[in-house]
């Protein structure tokens, strides 16, 4: 009996069968091996049939979640045991089905009683069941063994190889004997990092093959475990006359039994390595539609064919190189570690590619609608772009939990050799609130700085099918994973191009009279001109603008050669890796105790400090106070745009251990003078329930020129809290800022405070604040 469909499985029950009872053994073994955790556990019991074993689960203190994919089970297990109380009865497939009804967080037990053998995605299962686990968690699965099974049902039975193909990538494994059945205690679910290998050393002068790219109607990919103990793709040789479309289709069909049309056989990528000293020449092949059901017809090559979710190609043990590498051209990133090799991408005519799993729908409105609720997507445009773009496809390494997280996280996609993040997709909430302030019309031309694709593809979205959209970014990596994922789900409405954006979008795709938006997405210090020079009048930038170290999502209109801003936003963001990239002057003081960051320019002298730092500290408690989960943000902008010398002061060290009293790893607001430093903290003041507590402002300062320092930074706070912190509801004002080109004299330059760039003056207008043109604030390194 080796059922392979549902239809089969609810006859089956449907007619009264069931399984072999849950034996003494089977309980004694459990009760040994998965004892309940002290408190009470909470159980899955996957594929529970009529529910014996998930009644037993109960009987001895677990919780349970008990999952068959039929409703003929489940309504024979509420029946049998309809006076159990502590189960949950779910009809779901957990092969397919998404799983929403489990349990948030995870399991302390997991079983699989005689189902296993019947799961044709295996290893993608058992990896996903182990993320489910808790902390000291086990997998149980309970087997028939081929040596102790009938050779007419040994289609049910696991043989040794089997067995231990499910036992890789666990810490631990324990193998026992329940009456003829395997018992295995699975804990630990490490995975296997994976590794690119090769066979075995090859006869031939040169080897030219193709290999097949397969996914299903999830989006995952088909891979093959052949006996070599490694997976492969589909693929081979090519023969005759072949094609390497030809091939791939060829060869999927006698590997997989899975058949495909050479017009749906698309060769992306040629790949030239070299195998033990022999050059290969690799077609990839994107099979974008197939039919049929697969199989496995060359079993003496390999054990099995599945399918396998995107995200774990990191942690699936070894893949043969060529099947890596091709992996690695459909979905740059997927695999890390990867040998050199040669590759030629080919501009080839491949439609998008559908395919995800219910959760990714389920998710990405649940991820939507979060953004809607906190206020960041107004407009329907927007809105239905977040819906409908599969941000996921856009981040396959992450798994769909992360890629569609709605709070605040990024999903890091590339670093650099330091660990430091240069690449990413940004939270949704924040590029919604971007776009939205970038106020687009149905066919807008947008130009757009350091994508991925998927916020390339929401603008595409947006700008509506008569919109399109340039994105640029300096990394050649970045832009060939851009244009393969906009390749299999994009819209073909945006074209991503290698250039450093600090220039602009190349002047043939520049619209006649400019974009009518161009959104930035990465930390700026400076604002290009190209990006002003090539905006169509009143067009909008948006762009994460670096201001004294402090990051705010700018929304500006061009009126001319001046920019306005409009909407401000706090934010960050990766940062620029082009011609505009600055490295920021840092003072290292107490033994590296202490940094000082000079964000507007060069450092400043800093004779003398450490010996002030080792003398008396002078403090002024400035009576403004706030409460908990209070905004300060405006606060260190406008200290950042009002005070000469401003710069930041960063610990490295526990409070009690320094002497300035800030935070370890945090920085504060502070100017310098002549061996002098004043800096500013907040002191709490008022211990209480969370929302009762309360701190107040201070400044401490070092040195002789400490207490007029810290008159001037107690001067500044209470300014700020009487001009821009508006009302006790902790409501702010923005200021007005204008952008100026960089050889603007100061003549024309309107009222404000002026912080030079480069590339641009900038002009900030704070409420109460009366200030006379020209009034540049003196930074140091920076030209007045």
């Amino acid at each position: 009996m080796t059922y392979t469909a549902r239809e089969e499985w609810e006859q089956h029950y449907g007619e009264g069968k069931g399984w072999r009872r849950l034996g003494e053994r089977e309980q004694q073994l459990l009760a040994e091996h998965a004892p309940v955790p002290e408190g009470g556990g909470r159980a899955l019991d996957v594929g529970c049939g009529t529910g014996e074993l998930a009644a037993h689960l109960v009987g001895v203190g677990y919780t349970v979640d008990a999952v068959d994919l039929t409703d003929s089970a489940i309504a024979r297990a509420r029946e049998e045991h309809a006076a159990v109380e502590g189960v949950r009865w779910l009809q779901l497939d957990m092969e397919r089905d998404d799983p929403a009804p489990l349990h948030e967080e995870g399991y302390d037990l997991i079983t699989m009683r005689l189902v296993y053998p019947f799961m044709a995605d295996r290893g993608r299962v058992v990896h996903g069941l182990g993320e489910r686990l808790r902390v000291g968690g086990a997998l149980v699965v309970i087997t028939p063994i081929v040596e102790n099974t009938p050779a007419e049902r040994r289609g049910i039975a696991l043989d040794e190889d089997e067995i231990t193909l499910l036992g890789a990538g666990w810490k631990t494994v324990e193998r026992l004997d329940a009456d003829g059945l395997a018992f295995l205690v699975l804990r630990g679910p490490c995975h296997l990092d994976t590794r690119a290998v090769e066979k075995r050393p090859t006869t031939g002068h040169a080897l030219i093959g193709a290999l097949a790219v397969v996914t299903d109607d999830a989006g995952r990919v088909l891979l093959g475990r052949s006996r070599r103990g490694m997976l492969e793709l589909p693929g081979g040789k090519t023969t005759g006359p072949e094609d390497f479309a030809a091939a791939a289709v060829r060869e999927l069909a006698e590997e997989t039994g899975l058949i495909a049309d050479p017009a749906d056989a698309h060769v992306v990528t040629m790949l030239v390595d070299d195998s033990h000293g022999v050059p290969r020449l690799t077609a990839v092949v994107r099979i974008t539609a197939w039919t049929g059901t697969l199989a496995n017809p060359e079993p003496d090559k390999f054990d099995r064919w599945e399918f396998f979710d995107l995200h774990t190609l990191v942690c699936v043990g070894d893949v043969f190189v060529p099947a890596a590498l091709a992996l690695d051209a459909v979905w740059p990133g997927v695999i890390p570690g990867l040998p050199p090799t040669t590759s030629y991408p080919i501009a080839a005519d491949q439609p998008p590619v559908p395919g995800e799993p219910a959760e990714a729908a389920r998710l990405r409105a649940s991820m939507t609608q979060m953004v809607i609720d906190g206020g960041w997507a107004p407009s329907e445009h927007v809105r239905e772009a977040l819906r409908t773009v599969p941000r996921h496809r856009f981040a396959p390494e992450a798994n769909l939990a992360a890629a569609y997280d709605g709070g605040d996280r990024a999903v890091i996609t590339r670093y650099d050799e330091t660990g430091t993040a240069i690449s990413s997709v940004s939270a949704a909430w924040l590029q919604a609130d971007m776009i939205e302030h970038l106020g687009l019309k149905p066919g807008a031309v947008v130009f757009e700085a350091g994508s991925g694709g998927y916020n390339a593809e929401l603008l595409a979205h947006v700008a509506g099918p008569e919109g399109r959209v340039v994105t640029v970014d300096i990394d050649p990596w970045v832009v060939r994973r851009t244009r393969r994922f906009l390749t299999e789900a994009g819209s073909g409405r945006v074209t991503a191009v290698e250039a450093d954006a600090a220039l602009g979008a190349p002047a043939h795709l520049v619209p006649r009279g400019g974009f009518d938006g161009s959104m930035i997405t990465y930390n700026c210090w400076d604002i290009a001109p190209a990006w002003r020079e090539q905006l169509a009048e009143s067009g909008r930038l948006v762009l994460p603008l670096e201001i004294g170290g402090y990051t705010r999502a700018i929304a500006f209109e061009r009126r001319g050669e001046v920019l306005h801003a409009l909407g401000w936003t706090y934010c960050g963001f990766v940062r620029d890796q082009g011609q505009q990239a600055r490295t920021i002057p840092v003072v290292s003081l107490l033994d590296g105790g202490l940094t000082l960051r000079f964000e507007h320019g060069t450092a400043a002298d800093t004779t003398g400090l450490e010996q002030a730092l080792r003398g008396p500290r002078h403090e002024i408690a400035t009576g403004v106070t706030m409460g908990a989960n209070a905004y300060f943000g405006s606060l260190q902008l406008y200290a950042a745009t009002t005070l000469s010398d401003f710069c930041r002061l960063a610990a490295h060290q526990e409070p009690h251990e320094g002497v300035t009293g800030i935070a370890k790893d945090r920085d504060a607001p502070a100017i310098v003078g002549d061996a002098s430093l004043a800096y500013l903290i907040h002191v709490k003041t008022k211990d209480g329930d969370s929302p009762q507590d309360q701190w107040e402002w201070t400044v401490h300062a070092f040195g002789e020129q400490g207490p007029a320092l810290a008159e001037q930074l107690a001067a500044t706070v209470l300014a700020w809290d009487r001009h821009v912190r508006a009302d006790d509801n902790d409501q702010h004002a923005d200021p007005a800022l204008t952008v100026h080109p960089a050889d603007t004299p100061d003549s024309v330059l309107p009222a404000g405070d002026v912080l030079d760039k480069d590339l641009c003056r900038l002009v900030f207008r704070w409420p109460g604040r009366d200030v006379p043109p020209p009034r540049p604030v003196e930074h140091p390194g920076i030209a007045s």
